[in-house]
């Protein structure tokens, strides 16, 4: 493929020990950034780009990648280091590079290392629920205030945003929108069990596509969402797709043992995301996010 002009020159007067790029491989997987392998004088890197809005919070995936990082710390996840980013100006693209970690087949004790990975990162101690700054879930903007409370946080953070996007483009007819409300108004209750477990670092957008074995087999984490929030979110995103591994989830509540009712709660995580889909990909994911607004409101009736 052919790398842009500027994100080429910006590599090279950017991006410590590159000095010459050699070449470039397109690389799938993604539906919002166009992605590629570029080989450099100073070894290969992973890089992805776009224009305007898409391309404007890399500097915020940046920094949630170091914060997943450091909160992962030796206990199993890697997490690829940043080698340079520049968020979209008008007429020029953004860019985010990292270190170059392909997927590889994984090693024989990958899922439980995968489970334990997580299960360190989502015990490392961080303050509060929320973020320093807003970032990126898919294409659409993700705030991230401060909120004392987790059911507070996640209703007027998570839920709220998206619903009010989704009823703007004129996706909801009144009948849905009324059964959403009235999921909404179960946060109070439904996460109160989780208060006192106290917040983690999450990855925020755990699905298979962004989790992988890399080199020697390891887990790797890649294209986070991340902001401090309960540890039962990144569970509920993997679960919404097809779930952990089985010998990861295993591992996972040998470290950290989930509250009981998770999967009373689950829903309700999962419904940003169906959410965040209607809006990114349109009403084909109407009926999905309705079902799981409906399982929701009748599980406290």
């Amino acid at each position: 493929m052919t790398l842009p002009e500027a994100v080429a020159r910006a590599l090279v007067r950017d991006v410590d020990g590159v000095g010459r790029i050699e070449g470039a491989r397109a690389l799938g997987g993604g539906c919002i950034h166009a992605a590629a392998r570029v080989d450099t004088d100073g070894g290969p890197l992973f890089c992805k780009w776009n224009h305007g809005d898409a391309g404007a919070a890399f500097g915020a995936e940046a920094r949630g990648l170091d914060d997943l990082r450091r909160a992962a710390g030796d206990g199993g996840l890697r997490i690829p280091d940043v080698r340079g980013w520049r968020d979209a100006t008008e007429g020029t693209p953004g860019w985010l590079a990292l270190e170059y970690l392909p997927p590889s087949p994984p090693a024989p004790d990958y899922e439980r290392r995968l489970g334990r990975g997580l299960a360190a990162l989502h015990s490392a101690p961080v303050a509060g629920w929320g973020g320093s700054e807003p970032n990126r879930i898919g294409s659409l903007l993700q705030v991230n205030p401060s909120r004392e409370s987790w059911a507070v946080f996640w209703r007027e953070a998570r839920l709220e945003p998206q619903l009010r996007l989704a009823e703007e483009a004129g996706r909801l007819d009144p009948r849905a929108r009324r059964l959403l409300d009235g999921a909404l108004d179960t946060a109070a209750e439904l996460l109160a069990p989780v208060e006192h477990d106290g917040p983690s670092q999450l990855h925020g957008d755990l699905w298979a596509g962004n989790v992988h074995a890399g080199p020697h087999g390891g887990p790797v984490l890649v294209d986070p969402a991340a902001y401090r929030g309960h540890r039962e979110v990144d569970l509920a995103m993997a679960d919404l797709f097809g779930g952990l591994p089985a010998g990861a989830r295993a591992a996972y509540e040998e470290v950290r043992p989930l509250v009981p009712g998770y999967a009373g709660r689950r829903p309700l995580y999962q419904l940003y995301y169906l959410l965040v889909h209607v809006n990114l990909f349109g009403a084909g994911y109407l009926a999905s996010t309705v079902d799981a607004a409906r399982r929701i409101v009748a599980s406290r009736s």
